[in-house]
Order: structure tokens, then sequence, then C-alpha cells
């Protein structure tokens, strides 16, 4: 059975992608939750992941004496080991624009991440509403998603990005769908849609439900909040 490390629920969006894949797949893994306690050299996170990967980070797949990380490659071993879960589009065009559509998201929505940083638990529309006035590039990455997730939606006919089955590109999507709901950014109907689609698949609300169960707030992951209300 693989290992997948990842970091806090509330707030690892990186660590949500490939937990949230394996979960909604129905693959069995073991869980290896790091808890986020601060990221410098001496911390207990970076002492424990140190030994575990190069990069010192979370998400890490270990599966016997191969060590994954980075969500792109972790996604694409997962999808190659279990090729009947069909984790990629069938359709080689799909698959394509599949994997375009991810690492758009890797390399890319930098505003979006930056001002919007994952907190499942929070709730937070009045800073959203304030960023949505002050952050043009904010606005920006929103309109480039609506437009992204409209055509994918209207060609392959929805629910999911690619039709019905459950893809790489909603599991890569779903921490984005978490940040357009805590800071209610405003969206047109089928995108709020979408986001409510992806927050409701089982995986995904497994994930937001041992979330919220953590309690546990780490100041350095609240840029808008000094204590949990």
């Amino acid at each position: 059975m693989p290992k997948l490390y990842i970091g806090n629920k509330n707030y690892s969006s990186w660590s949500m992608r490939p937990w949230v894949l394996l979960k909604q797949a129905g693959i069995s893994f073991e869980e290896i939750r790091v808890r986020f306690d601060s990221f410098d050299a001496g911390s207990e996170f970076k002492r424990t992941m140190g030994p575990v990967s190069p990069t010192g980070k979370v998400p890490v797949l270990v599966d016997g004496d191969l060590v994954v990380w980075d969500t792109l490659a972790i996604a694409e071993y997962v999808a190659e080991t279990w090729p009947d879960k069909h984790l990629w589009p069938q359709d080689a065009k799909a698959r394509a624009r599949a994997r375009s559509v991810c690492a758009e998201m890797h390399s890319g929505f930098t505003a979006l991440r930056s001002h919007c940083p994952m907190n499942i638990e929070a709730h937070l529309p009045d800073t959203g509403a304030l960023i949505w006035r002050d952050q043009a590039a904010v606005r920006a990455d929103v309109a480039r998603l609506v437009d992204m997730w409209s055509a994918l939606l209207q060609e392959h006919g929805g629910p999911l990005l690619f039709g019905e089955t459950f893809t790489v590109a909603d599991a890569y999507f779903a921490p984005v769908c978490m940040r357009l709901h805590t800071y209610a950014l405003p969206v047109p109907p089928h995108i709020a849609a979408y986001v409510q689609r992806v927050r409701e698949l089982p995986g995904v609300k497994a994930w937001i439900d041992e979330a919220l169960a953590e309690k546990d707030f780490l100041d350095f992951e609240e840029p808008y909040r000094l204590a949990k209300k």
C-alpha cells in the first residue's frame, strides 16, 4: 500500500490534490499527516520530511522503495499504476487538454494563490470583497478560470470538467473551488454549480470534513485573522 505524506488539511492545497485523487478513485493508501509547525530548517516538519523527500515538502508519495514528489508527478504515477481508474481522459486530444490545464494550474494563477490562500475552515466573504476590489490580478485569474471551466463544461457536457468521469483535472482544481467558496469570489451561476458539485464529491467531502475536524489554528498560515472565530 502506498504512503502519502501530507500537511494540514485545512491549509495544504498541494496535499489536497493527490489525496483527493486517490480517495475519489477508490485507491487504498496510508495517510501520513505532518503538521505544519513552521518551515524553518529546524522545525519538526522539516526534520520529518527531510529524510523522506529531497525537497523537504509535501505531498510525497512513497510506494515501496519509490519516492515521488510534486503533485503532477504523483498524478502521472497514480494514473499509470492504476490505469483501470481512467484518471486521465481516454480520448488523446482531451487527455492532452487535461494535462495542459493541470500544468497551467501548477505554474500559474499566482495572484489567486497568493492573495486567497486555502483555508477551508474560514468564511471570509468580506475579505474576499476587498481582494476582489483591490487586486486586478486576482480578477484576471478568476476570469481565466471561468473561461477555462466554461469551455470544458460546454465541450464535454459536465457535470465534471471532462464529462461524467472524475479526472486528475477535477482533483487539481479542487483547492481552487475551496478558495472560491471561502472568499465568496463572484463567479457565474454555472461555475458556482461546478464548485458545489466538486465540494460534494465523496473524496472532496471527506477532505473537507477532516479539515474542519483539525481545529488547528496556525497564525503563519492566516494572513487575515488573528484568531479562529
